[in-house]
């Protein structure tokens, strides 16, 4: 077992600047991580839950990469969730394949990080945005490891900053 399984999910990475830049830099070090594109494995959406258990249980570590949409995530995140995380292998009796397993997010954000603060326009933080993964997480025993931001994508983003939060999403990944 080694490395990192990145699990991303965009329904679009092609058009994407952010979430393609990243998968870009994790290419680059394929002896440090696994790139998965979920939407790319399985576009009508039926997931194939023992190639998915496989694919966490040959990796040390789980990220999950995916665009902030409504406040929460893309569906197929959330059905990969329902359907792989199962009673039996990932909680409930003879459920630990996540036990203990470091487990992040990476995530883009259209809106600015000055509208993710209590004082901001929405009044509530990434953070507490992102809490219903953590505590799925928690349930399942893993050592949830919180999550590397990118906020702004919708305001076109310079091509410098796209490059800095790649590097610093190598960097996240590196000390989980």
């Amino acid at each position: 077992m080694s490395k990192d399984l990145v699990l991303v999910f965009h329904p679009d990475l092609a058009a994407s600047v952010v979430n393609r830049r990243w998968v870009q830099e994790l290419g680059r070090h394929p002896e440090r991580h696994t790139v998965h594109d979920v939407h790319a494995a399985y576009p009508d959406g039926r997931i194939d839950v023992e190639r998915e258990q496989k694919l966490v249980e040959d990796h040390e570590r789980l990220i999950l990469q995916f665009p902030i949409y409504w406040f929460s995530c893309p569906p197929l995140v959330k059905t990969w969730l329902d359907e792989v995380l199962t009673s039996g292998w990932a909680y409930g009796p003879g459920g630990d394949a996540l036990a203990r397993r470091p487990v992040a997010l990476g995530v883009t954000a259209g809106i600015r990080e000055s509208d993710y603060r209590r004082d901001g326009r929405y009044g509530h933080t990434l953070a507490e945005a992102l809490t219903p993964f953590e505590m799925t997480f928690q349930y399942t025993g893993a050592d949830f490891r919180s999550f590397y931001a990118f906020y702004g994508a919708e305001h076109g983003p310079s091509t410098e900053a796209v490059a800095r939060s790649a590097r610093g999403y190598l960097e996240f990944l590196e000390r989980l």
